[in-house]
């Protein structure tokens, strides 16, 4: 419902009260000599904005220094690990430890590995036997 006498006006500013608001309250700020909190506010937003950036370089930096990425030893298989760490190659299973300059195996030097398989036993009616004078080639 519509009242004759009453009208509204409305003042659109795009946002023109907040940013006044904001610089009366600089001003303020500036005129009492609380320069110094304007400051502090500002240094605190710009390590909060910087802090992100700085740690990431840092832990590429870090990772540089540590990653190591070489061949598995036994097997050839290219590998990445952490200096100082050990590791089992996915590929051979060999435990590797990692240092400066590549992959190392963490058995003693000329130690080799052997798989056990299961032998069967071969009746002896199943292998023919030679007579004498016979020869094998």
């Amino acid at each position: 419902m519509h009242q004759p006498g009453f009208r509204q006006i409305q003042v659109k500013g795009s946002g023109l009260g907040c940013w006044l608001t904001l610089l009366g309250l600089v001003w303020l700020l500036g005129a009492m000599g609380l320069g110094w909190l304007i400051k502090s506010l500002a240094l605190l937003i710009l390590l909060v904005m910087l802090t992100p950036i700085l740690a990431f370089l840092g832990f590429r930096f870090w990772l540089r220094l540590n990653l190591v990425q070489a061949a598995c030893p036994v097997c050839s298989t290219a590998l990445t690990g952490l200096k100082g760490t050990q590791t089992l190659c996915p590929n051979c299973g060999t435990p590797l430890e990692t240092d400066g300059r590549g992959f190392q195996r963490l058995t003693e030097e000329g130690t080799i590995d052997v798989t056990a398989v299961d032998v069967v036993e071969v009746a002896a009616e199943a292998v023919p036997q030679l007579s004498e004078g016979e020869e094998t080639l």
